[in-house]
């Protein structure tokens, strides 16, 4: 099976947009709810029949359902390894229901819906997990969307509930209103002014936590920080968003701040550092994963600090997708060693740069 993207809307990348508040720091804002059927054992525990018939039943429910009627379905089992990746890359499905900690074997009856901004991961963790994705600083509209497509699938399956609990999870940690509210931030000018360290502490005081830009399991690479919700118990699902958005507001001001400083203190160090860093994507021929998710995040702050012009943060929004390996794949149409890899990222990022130059000039 081949994943066909232009079936995709928006090929499952609405959220690079560059259209919400705050979109030159804070990429995209997502609501993800956790939901299980009732009746049906857990997907850990699930025989292979129970999985498909979780399956077959939201497919024919979605074919009702306002939000999820045009949804794209991909059986995320059925797809390649490479393929599946992919869809990680564009944050459509999970670490586990792409399969890439089980040797390369997605979750049987695992599959995704995709919509213009949301999607629904089925068979992984728990039986349905819902996301809402939006560009910029948008957590409350991405959580009002979220809660509407919960609604219509909640009258139509009945969810495992529990009158003290609330909605009951695999994992304990989500048990309550099974949401986690995140944001996925860039914070270049605390990291180079030293303050980074004091932010992320506060941010776990505050009940959050923090993660790489692929969320759990993902190392943090190139400043961009995943920041959610930690606990889902005894809070509503408002409350938990509110919370998020009122500390991630003041991470947002202490950024911005922190960029004031670095212009201000350190003026031409930091203009020299970023241009170098825009130099070496503008030239570079051999160009590693990690070196370039570190010079994309000088770029786009050299961009935010109106040190480079003409270059918009929709473009550096799509090359740090489009520059990971299964885009590179896709793109050159056959699978890429590293080596391989690392050539046709250098290739890629010089094309889009080079491009968006002519563009502006």
């Amino acid at each position: 099976m081949s994943v066909d993207l232009s079936l995709l809307p928006d090929g499952g990348l609405h959220w690079l947009g560059a259209s919400g508040e705050h979109a030159g720091i804070v990429l995209s804002s997502r609501i993800r709810l956790a939901r299980n059927v009732a009746g049906f054992a857990f997907p850990a525990r699930a025989r292979e029949g129970e999985r498909l018939r979780v399956l077959h039943q939201l497919r024919d429910v979605a074919a009702r359902l306002p939000s999820l009627r045009d949804a794209a379905v991909v059986r995320v089992d059925e797809c390649t390894p490479q393929q599946r990746l992919l869809l990680h890359e564009r944050h459509l499905v999970s670490r586990e229901l792409a399969g890439l900690d089980r040797k390369d074997e997605a979750p049987t009856a695992g599959a995704v819906f995709v919509t213009g901004e949301a999607g629904v991961m089925v068979n992984e963790e728990d039986h349905v997990r819902l996301q809402v994705f939006r560009s910029g600083f948008d957590v409350l509209g991405a959580l009002r969307a979220a809660e509407t497509m919960d609604r219509e699938l909640g009258s139509e399956l009945p969810y495992a509930w529990h009158q003290e609990f609330g909605f009951l999870t695999a994992c304990p940690t989500n048990t309550g209103t099974g949401l986690r509210a995140s944001v996925l931030i860039h914070l270049p000018g605390l990291v180079l002014t030293q303050e980074i360290a004091k932010v992320l502490q506060g941010l776990q005081h505050m009940g959050l936590t923090y993660r790489g830009l692929y969320g759990e399991g993902s190392d943090v690479l190139g400043n961009f920080f995943q920041v959610s919700n930690q606990t889902t118990l005894g809070r509503s699902e408002e409350e938990l968003a509110d919370q998020l958005v009122r500390v991630v507001r003041r991470v947002i001001e202490r950024e911005e701040e922190a960029r004031r400083v670095l212009l201000r203190d350190a003026g031409y160090i930091i203009e020299d550092k970023l241009w170098r860093a825009y130099g070496t994507l503008s030239h570079a021929r051999n160009l590693p994963a990690d070196e370039a998710m570190n010079l994309l995040s000088g770029v786009r702050l050299a961009a935010g600090l109106n040190l480079i012009s003409g270059l918009s943060v929709y473009t550096l929004n799509k090359l740090l997708i489009f520059s990971q390996s299964a885009h590179l794949a896709q793109m050159e149409g056959r699978a890429l060693t590293d080596g391989e890899a690392n050539l046709a990222r250098a290739k890629y990022v010089r094309q889009v740069l080079a491009n968006e130059a002519r563009l502006a000039g």
